[in-house]
């Protein structure tokens, strides 16, 4: 059954250098026509669940006017809600006290905010515009209507050291919010840096800024590998549980029944009302392996009573889970699997051990 919605807004003031999601240059013509595609996508696919999460990301979906918000809004309040985690992105230099209002007004309960850094070398070579006065001015102002807000933090940056991550921390901390996702900078292809061929930071830095984060949050839930909280995001344990989701939008990706889908990243495609550019048909082989690898993402892992009753398997039967456990990589404990914190930073390494496994025939 499908729980959350992801909606896609692409538009952006500025384009940072760092940034791979789908996205275009804010360009007033495109609007409408793009809430009119979305509209249409959305009332052609939504089956009228209750939704317990929907997360409006992008792009910059702060970037639209206050009229093109209330717009989007508007086509949004089709979803049927109840004790729903309604999350909207935003980016400081955009958001004003009318928008929040707004989205106050139609139960938006969560704001997920995109600072990054406080550093003034290291915002430029971001490509953000935002200062410390205007985030700290920024955040006091949503705090008058939103108590469930998340901010982003970006580190291992080129040229950044132990001590710059550290005050960026102190100033994060400062503010005061409910949650905090870390991201290590990752150089893709095809974005400003990735053009510019810039070499990602040492892995050995990489790991001790990993481990400065996790011990100045230590105040916060570290529930995911990127992840610290006072409350958890739903939205973001729908993807770890394995669950099913809507995904619409350009360049959206979405989950339902059997079926991994991902929307086209061409505009003039999307307003003529071709959604998918790609659909994948998963056999339960692959779903145990997604569960397996989004799950233990988790700190707390995957408990395996909950995966006896989705897959009918003992868990502790599974071949390769043995070996990770002798090799202390996993451990079980309380009926949780989950990955050895000393292992953390390497769990990508561990993840790929259960990609390729027949899992079909541990069946009971």
């Amino acid at each position: 059954m499908i729980t959350a919605a992801y909606i896609h807004i692409p538009f952006c003031e500025d384009i940072c250098t760092y940034c791979d999601f789908c996205k275009y240059y804010y360009n007033k013509k495109f609007i409408l026509p793009y809430l009119e595609a979305l509209d249409k996508e959305i009332k052609k696919r939504y089956h009228e669940e209750v939704l317990k999460s929907i997360y409006v990301g992008g792009g910059t979906p702060s970037s639209l006017s206050l009229d093109e918000l209330r717009i989007l809004l508007k086509i949004l309040s089709i979803f049927k809600i109840n004790d729903t985690e309604y999350t909207f992105e935003c980016n400081i230099e955009n958001i004003t006290e009318e928008k929040v209002k707004l989205l106050k007004e139609y139960g938006v309960n969560r704001l997920s905010i995109g600072v990054q850094t406080f550093n003034e070398k290291f915002l430029s070579y971001l490509n953000r515009k935002h200062t410390k006065d205007l985030v700290y001015n920024k955040i006091a102002m949503i705090k008058k209507y939103f108590d469930n807000i998340n901010i982003d933090l970006i580190y291992a940056i080129p040229n950044e050291t132990l001590e710059d991550l550290k005050e960026d921390l102190d100033n994060f901390l400062k503010l005061d919010i409910d949650h905090i996702s870390t991201y290590s900078l990752i150089i893709e292809e095809h974005t400003i840096l990735g053009n510019k061929k810039t070499m990602p930071v040492d892995e050995e830095l990489d790991y001790q800024m990993y481990q400065l984060i996790i011990n100045k949050l230590k105040d916060y839930e570290h529930y995911e590998l990127s992840n610290f909280g006072k409350k958890r995001s739903r939205h973001n344990l729908v993807y770890w549980n394995n669950e099913e989701y809507y995904g619409f939008g350009l360049g959206a990706s979405g989950y339902e029944g059997n079926t991994r889908y991902t929307n086209t990243r061409s505009l003039t495609e999307y307003l003529n009302g071709h959604y998918r550019i790609y659909e994948e048909q998963l056999y339960l082989n692959t779903t145990i392996e997604n569960y397996f690898i989004l799950g233990l993402r988790k700190i707390k892992g995957i408990n395996k009573r909950d995966f006896k009753k989705r897959y009918n398997i003992d868990i502790d039967k599974i071949d390769i889970i043995n070996n990770l456990i002798k090799q202390d990589k996993l451990k079980l404990d309380n009926d949780n699997l989950y990955i050895n914190p000393k292992y953390l930073y390497v769990s990508n390494d561990i993840l790929v051990e259960f990609m390729g496994v027949d899992y079909e025939r541990y069946i009971c």
